[in-house]
């Protein structure tokens, strides 16, 4: 959308003057990453953003300048779309946030596309500046949240919007905001701290996972396992199924190779601020196929959840290619 601007001279109706461009597209990266964290879903944020662009195009004669900035302004109107949009919603979750993890690493894989399950953030795509709060954990938690304190949530200790900032977007008290956050608090008080995690561009984060592909490529299931934490967990939406120990995630990476057999390549990447993977596996008819995205959480050196991505439309989002020639690998092998 181009730079909006108001044709004339002189102050506009509200405080705004005719001769000042109003350019909303700097502001896009952040609201995708705001409306991710509200909706768990990318392509669903898009659209909800460009939503937001079009509310505000349509009413840019009546923003006042004195009451609030054009990204405060922009984002009271991207919360009431995603308000608008999250009504009668079924939550996102990962596999993990439904049940207790299965025992039997050979059961049937059967896909569960009822579910709208919760989608990685492509960190490639938008220029963000916080990414630790785009990690899945703290998004699935998120998704456990009324939609209105998960507003107030995000837009007071991700976005550090004041209280009665956040009350003038949600159109409500500064006592209701300041109760909603820590109401918000409280109910994600078990997710973890997330300054244990390690970032992609840690030295020591990229190795760990650098060793997982090579491993990984050569289907080398000993040397993944060496890579996991005692309760490492494994989950891929949109199979309902998930594992937790070293032993069952080793056994179903058995079952994986033997099912798709061996020598993958992998590309390096990174998904709402983790790194991550996108696997090929061998085709029989020559060359490699896109098989999934994985999206790594590393926990003092090694590696404490896979999220096995297998939705085409994250793929997408990615921008991946659906097939990689035999000799190709970006690992480091």
């Amino acid at each position: 959308m181009p730079p909006v601007t108001h044709s004339g001279r002189g102050p506009a109706r509200g405080g705004v003057r005719h001769d000042v461009p109003m350019d909303l597209e700097p502001y896009r990266g952040e609201l995708v990453a705001y409306c991710y964290r509200m909706l768990g879903s990318f392509h669903e944020a898009e659209d909800l953003v460009q939503e937001t662009m079009l509310r505000a195009w349509k009413a840019r004669e009546r923003y006042d300048a004195s009451r609030a900035s054009v990204r405060t302004w922009l984002y009271r109107i991207a919360t009431n779309v995603c308000l608008t949009a999250l009504e009668g919603r079924a939550r996102r979750p990962l596999p993990s946030g439904l049940g207790a993890p299965s025992e039997d690493p050979g059961a049937p894989l059967t896909p569960a596309f009822d579910i709208p399950w919760l989608q990685p953030f492509p960190d490639s795509r938008y220029d963000v500046d916080v990414r630790a709060d785009l990690r899945l954990a703290l998004v699935a938690a998120l998704q456990v949240l009324p939609a209105r304190q998960r507003a107030v949530l995000v837009l007071r200790e991700v976005l550090e919007f004041s209280a009665a900032e956040v009350a003038e977007q949600l159109g409500t008290t500064v006592a209701a905001v300041n109760s909603s956050l820590q109401r918000a608090r409280t109910a994600i008080a078990g997710v973890g701290d997330p300054g244990e995690v390690s970032e992609p561009d840690d030295a020591g984060a990229r190795e760990v996972v650098r060793r997982y592909a090579l491993a990984f490529e050569a289907a080398d299931v000993p040397a993944l396992v060496r890579l996991l934490t005692d309760a490492a967990v494994l989950e891929m939406p949109p199979v309902p199924l998930w594992y937790r120990g070293r032993r069952d995630y080793g056994l179903f990476m058995d079952r994986v190779f033997a099912m798709r057999g061996t020598d993958w390549r992998t590309r390096p990447l990174t998904a709402g601020g983790q790194p991550a993977l996108a696997a090929y596996a061998p085709a029989p008819d020559g060359g490699h196929r896109l098989h999934t995205l994985q999206v790594f959480t590393v926990v003092g050196g090694q590696i404490a959840s896979n999220v096995v991505f297998a939705d085409p439309q994250v793929f997408a989002a990615f921008g991946l290619p659906g097939e990689v020639s035999s000799d190709e690998s970006e690992s480091g092998r």
